[in-house]
């Protein structure tokens, strides 16, 4: 009878193949799911960024159509772009949130010029906690 060989270098792409394909279908369902339930995940966003001292504003509810508009471009937003989005951020925490990655960078990138927001306190990873606090369920779904 022959023996099977193995490949090690075959069988370590196909593994990092599988944990890709997984990741990236993972990725795709928390986009559908936040595109979804924009306005809720929107008004909770603010309302925990409010209460927690993270942002200071005078108008909430155009900071939330704003948030909600946001993610519902997420699903049909470029591999590039969003890359590039996080990229900075993407050492801040381990196993992190595509999505809660995204939004405090939208957060410290874009919308501390919104004319709503008079300042953003705290630094990377506060902002990411409690982004990551609203988004949490997305993976848990």
């Amino acid at each position: 009878m022959a023996k099977v060989s193995i490949s090690p270098n075959r069988t370590t792409d196909k593994t990092i193949r599988t944990i890709d394909r997984k990741r990236e279908r993972e990725r795709k369902k928390m986009f559908h799911r936040a595109k979804e339930h924009d306005q809720e995940f929107s008004v909770l966003l603010i309302q925990r960024l409010v209460d927690q001292g993270i942002i200071e504003t005078d108008n909430v509810g155009v900071l939330q159509v704003d948030i909600a508009a946001q993610l519902g471009k997420l699903p049909y937003m470029e591999d590039f772009d969003l890359q590039m989005k996080v990229a900075p951020l993407r050492t801040l925490v381990q196993d992190p949130n595509i999505v809660s990655l995204y939004f405090t960078q939208y957060l410290i990138e874009d919308l501390v010029n919104h004319p709503a927001i008079q300042d953003i306190f705290g630094d990377d990873l506060d902002v990411y906690r409690a982004v990551d606090s609203i988004f949490r369920v997305l993976r848990q779904e």
